[in-house]
């Protein structure tokens, strides 16, 4: 089975306001994909999810091969982290809705999967990618 590890973030500028996304993808300790999207107006959480869809989305574009993989995610909104772990129950429709796409896309991808909260200064890379999103779009 392939192990995966993917940092993501997602921010916006006033909550809501302009909104972006980042993630890095990892294949036994290799980078093997990175990017950044501006999403237009958006909430924290909104980008935060859109993030890890985003990485799961360009993960099944480009490398997806029809093999079980294992994926750990490392989020620094401890929030998603413990919604998409099924320790908090989402309340909002539109957050049920984005929780959904992600486990759909797990599914599809026969993944095995775990969310991890880090520090903000431990995601910096991919929160680096999202204010760079930001910055071109200002």
């Amino acid at each position: 089975m392939s192990k995966f590890i993917i940092y993501s973030d997602g921010g916006a500028r006033g909550n809501p306001g302009p909104a972006a996304t980042g993630f890095l993808i990892y294949q036994n300790n290799k980078l093997i994909a990175q990017k950044s999207t501006f999403i237009g107006s958006a909430t924290n959480n909104t980008a935060e999810y859109q993030a890890v869809i985003h990485a799961l989305t360009y993960y099944k574009k480009h490398h997806f091969n029809n093999t079980p993989i294992s994926i750990d995610f490392y989020l620094d909104s401890n929030l998603i982290v413990n919604q998409l772990s099924g320790k908090y129950k989402i309340k909002k429709s539109h957050l049920i809705q984005l929780a959904s796409s992600v486990h759909q896309l797990l599914h599809l991808l026969k993944a095995t999967f775990r969310f991890h909260y880090i520090p903000r200064a431990k995601n910096h890379k991919a929160d680096a990618l999202v204010n760079q999103a930001l910055d071109q779009q200002s």
